[in-house]
């Protein structure tokens, strides 16, 4: 058993050691290139949390790791098959109900361990912002090392890229397609541009029809991607993610909270 794991924890031990922050990972069910499984986001999800709440335990923060939600908002690749798309406002209602089952259970600080960039989520912190006791904070684990991503990765790419391919390569290597002779059975991760100079360079922004943008989903080279990248990565998001639990865990809720 794993006691930061509420899937593997027991009755027994919920009850004789009572939790101070829950971590609920969300990823999503969708292509990746032709290379990366459609449960790239949720493995993701699933590997950040497990080894930011082991992390974060071994430190002695009362910390533990819901089941990862494995459905995310899917509207712009409804062209591809089998995106498992769940709606923006579903999303968010499914998160208030386990926040509202969280603070029932007397647990009021809560990580919403995102990995799906479909998941926009700010929106759900601030309609929930006074109807809930708990205090809602929100990470895109993929975001959180942007100081140092061009330390690590040549290009870290947008979707199935260097990035993500390295996070598969070093934990779930196993279900990494390659051709025979080895290379990574994905092509270049070419994207198109729009005919607005304002949308490609950011001014605007617009929902993406992936089937336009891309051919196999892919956004951002992955041929450069290696195991040790995806572990360089890991290492960071770790010693970040875990010492923000430990002090999660530590911190008292008052009225200025989490403010000083």
């Amino acid at each position: 058993m794993r006691p930061w794991k509420l899937l593997e924890t027991n009755f027994a031990y919920v009850t004789a050691n009572p939790y101070e922050v829950a971590v609920l990972p969300l990823g999503a069910t969708e292509p990746h290139n032709l290379h990366l499984p459609y449960g790239t986001d949720v493995m993701e999800a699933e590997i950040v949390g497990e080894r930011i709440c082991e992390a974060a335990h071994a430190q002695g923060a009362k910390v533990v790791m819901l089941p990862t939600i494995p459905y995310g908002t899917e509207t712009n690749l409804r062209q591809f098959p089998l995106a498992m798309n769940v709606q923006p406002s579903t999303l968010a209602l499914v998160i208030r109900d386990l926040v509202e089952t969280l603070a029932g259970s007397s647990i009021r600080k809560v990580l919403l361990l995102n990995s799906h960039g479909g998941n926009e989520l700010k929106s759900v912190l601030r309609e929930l912002y006074g109807r809930t006791s708990a205090q809602i904070f929100l990470c895109n684990w993929y975001q959180i090392f942007r100081d140092v991503e061009r330390e690590i990765f040549t290009d870290p790419g947008d979707h199935a890229g260097e990035m993500e391919t390295a996070f598969g390569l070093a934990f779930f290597p196993n279900l990494v397609a390659r051709h025979p002779d080895g290379s990574l059975a994905a092509d270049a991760g070419a994207a198109a541009t729009t005919q607005f100079e304002a949308l490609n360079r950011g001014w605007v922004t617009m929902t993406r029809p992936w089937h336009l943008l891309t051919t196999n989903t892919g956004v951002g080279n992955p041929h450069p991607a290696t195991a040790e990248k995806g572990q360089r990565m890991m290492d960071v998001v770790v010693e970040r993610l875990s010492k923000f639990l430990v002090e999660l865990s530590a911190a008292e809720m008052n009225d200025r909270f989490p403010f000083v």
